[in-house]
């Protein structure tokens, strides 16, 4: 969430910083500065009514101190003014909570700032590549789509998980369903080498805790609602782990925190009908590593560096081909300031793919979650930033494996790092 005295004292600045997501001006400040106006105005007639409704009562009070009659005309009037007072005063603290709801209702759909070093751009052809790793040439021999290897080695069921559920959800047997376990080992033990704290959250989350990372009030129907409860299906682990600190005060001794968890993930994927309707790249339900972080905001930066590193450091393990993109502002996520997509080489395509966004969200998500900390020697708290990446997705993961180390005979070789967890060392 922005900070309304922010935008208050400085709103052509943060509308032209709003103007840079989205050229076609759909972020307007000019109904939150009204309502701002109107509430502020609101509050200084409730300053002004309470101060007179004291005075009166410390006149009263003197009068009858000193004799006069209490029925006497003017102590009479005093009190027919104070109470009209009351009523105005009661009258008023409606409008200003209904005011102030307006307020947060708007303040909550406007997006996060991107910051001043973030690439300016009208949408994802103008993102920035920052680096390549890895070869990314096709092999001699031809490359079938991930899907495909997956059918021929009998790991992947599709028609039985569409029985079972809906389309893109799927099933994984045998070899793959074990090939999926020991890439969610493999990304959770080496992220906490890293220095991340393994968390098992729930997956089912209620509405306090989306909209405190982001996700509602505006994306609710890319989510799965139980129509019972205030309960959704997580998208990802972000939520749920963000939202342990929701409402809390930390010590600043206390930071930075470091988390890493796997979670089943759950999304709608609305809007995307008729995109990569087949294998794994695109699914109602995926398994996701997510890497999350509470920092102090003079670490922010640096922090978010060493999160996208730690997210390299699984790509470069298992030796898959990628590239880095800086995301320019008409591309940047609802709730980052700065992110950077690591995008995998899948070669039946001869296209990079996305595998994970590390987003740096400032205080954006802590404004909304209240998520503060306080140092020793100085007044006040102060919000934590949180910053948030895929570490890896485990679906996408599997496909860049499928078919990057796809064989001539049609086997695919497992990585080395992961023969330990496997057991065997092709597929």
């Amino acid at each position: 969430m922005l900070d309304l005295k922010q935008i208050r004292e400085n709103p052509e600045t943060i509308q032209e910083l709003l103007n840079r997501r989205s050229a076609s001006n759909e972020y307007d400040l000019t109904p939150i500065l009204e309502r701002d106006r109107q509430q502020r105005d609101l509050a200084t007639t409730r300053t002004e009514l309470q101060a007179r409704s004291n005075e009166i009562g410390k006149i009263i009070g003197q009068k009858m101190k000193s004799g006069s009659d209490p029925q006497s005309e003017e102590i009479q009037g005093l009190k027919a003014e104070g109470n009209d007072l009351k009523t105005q005063l009661s009258q008023l603290e409606p409008q200003e909570k209904t005011i102030k709801t307006e307020i947060e209702t708007l303040l909550l759909q406007l997006p996060n700032l991107p910051s001043e070093s973030t690439p300016i751009g009208k949408n994802e052809t103008e993102n920035v590549e920052v680096r390549r790793w890895g070869d990314e040439y096709l092999p001699k021999t031809e490359v079938l789509p991930h899907w495909e290897i997956a059918e021929r080695l009998g790991i992947l069921e599709v028609e039985r998980a569409v029985k079972i559920a809906q389309s893109r959800f799927i099933a994984l047997t045998g070899a793959g369903a074990a090939l999926e376990r020991a890439l969610i080992n493999f990304m959770l033990d080496r992220q906490i080498e890293a220095g991340y704290l393994e968390v098992m959250p729930p997956v089912l989350i209620n509405s306090k805790s989306l909209q405190g990372t982001g996700q509602l009030p505006k994306f609710a129907e890319e989510s799965f609602k139980c129509s019972e409860d205030d309960l959704w299906l997580a998208p990802t682990a972000e939520v749920p782990v963000t939202n342990l600190y929701r409402e809390e005060i930390l010590e600043v001794e206390q930071l930075p925190i470091k988390h890493c968890a796997y979670t089943p993930c759950f999304r709608r994927e609305a809007g995307s009908y008729g995109k990569d309707t087949r294998g794994l790249i695109r699914l109602h339900q995926f398994n996701k590593v997510e890497l999350v972080k509470v920092v102090h905001p003079q670490t922010s930066e640096a922090e978010h560096q060493s999160l996208v590193k730690d997210a390299q450091a699984i790509l470069e393990a298992l030796k898959l081909p990628y590239r880095v993109l800086e995301l320019c502002t008409g591309d940047l996520g609802f709730g980052a300031n700065k992110c950077y997509d690591l995008e995998v080489w899948l070669p039946s395509s001869g296209t990079y793919r996305e595998i994970s966004s590390c987003s740096n969200c400032g205080d954006f998500q802590s404004r909304r979650a209240n998520i503060r900390f306080k140092e020793k020697g100085k007044k006040g708290t102060q919000y934590v930033h949180t910053l948030n990446g895929s570490g890896l997705a485990i679906g996408r993961t599997m496909a860049a494996i499928l078919e990057n180390y796809q064989q001539p005979n049609g086997s695919v070789k497992i990585p080395d790092v992961l023969q330990p967890y496997l057991k065997q060392d092709i597929l």
